[in-house]
This record gives structure tokens, C-alpha cells and sequence, in this order.
């Protein structure tokens, strides 16, 4: 019995054996071809720094963001010293941001005489303060910079004793060694006011990255900068909120500094604030902050919330 070649099917009684053009390696070939433009495509979009994470704004319907007032301190920062409740209220806060476009402006004392002052981690204010100031009516710090505030009471503790400490994390990390280091630290000084950012009102901020970015903050491999923390604490707590040293969402991109700034100020051998900005938010492979996003959003925040901003002053 004659068989097809390459098969093992039987040819039907009288039925001739023909070898057809084949068709298949063509459209195989075309489809390679096609599959390989659209790679190249794929690559040298990858290259466009504004395409990698675009910012992206929930299209066909007119939106605006939850009313962050609403949320209520309360029940989203959990007392870590003592049992009183975040209730604190300013009509006028400042937000110092840790950036080098602070050094020589000589803010110190304008800073000094807002109602409230808002800092970040770890930004000392010793050898800084005709610039930055000293006082600090809230500290918002990050898990990950936790020990190095708590290490050193005496300029983040104990020199200014008025001051409230808000800390953030995964709960996973802050409910287990974390949480006892604070707790630690405030039994040697009773009078440190402390709270921690409930898992509730974490999963809540991940919830506004995801509504104003149109990005899930996991798939996208982000990490919520303390800036975001700060910015949305500020907003609950604040009736009008002055920023000094964020620069603009575009300040890297359109404008580029003359000069190296590093990121910040008291790191004078640190890495460039633009440089650290962008490669955060080009960056595909690991978890980054999205420091760029994330000022647009506050650009959109800037008339709902009565924010503004300078040193450098935004458009």
C-alpha cells in the first residue's frame, strides 16, 4: 500500500500522490516576519521613557477623586503610644520635602512660622535649619527608614518632643518587630506621640493610586512613595497645604536642572534627584517608586485641596 510522504495516513485505492506548493511554510514564514516587527516595535517603544509607565487617566466618563477629607483620621492610624486618637487639625501646614532645592533659600524661618510643618523619614534638621527650620508637627516615615529615626532620638525624638510620628508599611512587617521597636522607643520617651497607618487604610492607598493613575500598584510592580503617604495625611489633616521643594511633574523631563541636585539635601554625595526620578519611573524590572506619576496626580489635587507649591514654584 503506497503511503503519504512524511505521514503515516493510507492514500485511497486509485487516489495519485501530488506535492503541493506548500502553503503552510509560507504562511508560517509571513507570520515570522510579522511576529518579529512587532517584537522590534515592542522594543523601541520600551525605550520611550513617557510610554514605559504612562500615566493614564480613567477615560470615557468624568471623575473626580474621593473626597480625602472624608476617609477620617480615626479609624485609619492606629496609636502605638498610649490610646488617643489621631485627632489633630491644622488650618495652614507646610510640607518640607527632602530635596536639595531647599539648600540656600534660606526658608528656615517662614517654615519655622507655619501653623503646622510636615517632614519626611529621616531629614535631619541640625546644621540645616536657616534653610529647612525646626520645627516639626508631624514626622510621616517609612518602614524602611523606621531604624534610622528611631536611632537617633535625640534629633528626631527628643529635640522636638511636640512632634507627632505617623509610620507606614506592609502590615505584615509593621504588626511583627517593627511595632515593638516603637513601642520600645516610647517607653524611654513617655512623651513621643506615635501611630501606625491601619491595614485598612493602607489597602485605601493603594485603592487612590490604582483610581488616579489607572494602575494596580502591585501588577505594576510600584511602591507608593512616603511623598504619596504624606501628601494624602496632609490633605486629611490640613485646610490649605503648602509645598516647599517637590519639583513639577515636567522639571526633569522639559526642563533639566543646570546643575547636579542630589536627591537629598543632607546626602551630598547621593544620587541626582533627576536621575533617581526617572530611572524609577522608566524602570520595568524590580519594584520603584513612581515619583513622577505620582506628581501629576498632586498637580490634579492642587485646586481640590488647596495645595501649592515652590521653591521651585509650579505652573
Amino acid at each position: 500500500m503506497p503511503w503519504e510522504r512524511g505521514g503515516c495516513t493510507p492514500v485511497g485505492w486509485g487516489q495519485r500522490l501530488t506535492l503541493s506548493p506548500r502553503p503552510q511554510s509560507q504562511r508560517a514564514a509571513a507570520l515570522g516576519v510579522l511576529f518579529a516587527l512587532i517584537m522590534l516595535l515592542i522594543i523601541y517603544s520600551s525605550g520611550n521613557g513617557s510610554e514605559v509607565f504612562p500615566y493614564s487617566r480613567l477615560r470615557g466618563r468624568a471623575r473626580r477623586p474621593p473626597d480625602l477629607k472624608k476617609w477620617g483620621v480615626k479609624s485609619g492610624y492606629l496609636p502605638v503610644c498610649g490610646n488617643k486618637t489621631l485627632s489633630a487639625r491644622c488650618h495652614q501646614c507646610v510640607i518640607v520635602t527632602s530635596s536639595s532645592h531647599l539648600l540656600g533659600t534660606h526658608l528656615g524661618t517662614v517654615i519655622d512660622g507655619a501653623e503646622c510643618t510636615i517632614r519626611m523619614n529621616d531629614a535631619p534638621t541640625t546644621g540645616y535649619s536657616a534653610d529647612v527650620g525646626n520645627k516639626t508637627s508631624f514626622r510621616v516615615v517609612a518602614h524602611s527608614s523606621l531604624y534610622r529615626v528611631l536611632k537617633r532620638p535625640q534629633e528626631f525624638v527628643n529635640k522636638t518632643p511636640e512632634t507627632i510620628f505617623i509610620f507606614w508599611g506592609p502590615p505584615t512587617k509593621m504588626q511583627k518587630s517593627l511595632l515593638k521597636i516603637i513601642q520600645r522607643v516610647c517607653a524611654s520617651f513617655p512623651n513621643m506621640t506615635a501611630y501606625v497607618v491601619s491595614p485598612s487604610r493602607m489597602k485605601q492607598f493603594d485603592d487612590l493610586f490604582r483610581g488616579e493613575t489607572g494602575k494596580d500598584r502591585e501588577k505594576s510592580r510600584s511602591w507608593l512613595s512616603t511623598g504619596w503617604f504624606t501628601m494624602v495625611i496632609a490633605v486629611e489633616l490640613c485646610d490649605a497645604i503648602h509645598v516647599y521643594g517637590m519639583v513639577p511633574p515636567s522639571y526633569c523631563g522639559r526642563h533639566p536642572p543646570p546643575r547636579r541636585l542630589p536627591y537629598h539635601y543632607y546626602e551630598p554625595k547621593g544620587p541626582d534627584e533627576c536621575t533617581t526620578y526617572i530611572h524609577n519611573e522608566r524602570s520595568r524590572r524590580g519594584n520603584h517608586h513612581r515619583f513622577i506619576t505620582e506628581k501629576r496626580v498632586f498637580a490634579s489635587w492642587a485646586g481640590l485641596y488647596n495645595i501649592t507649591f515652590s521653591h521651585p514654584t509650579w505652573t
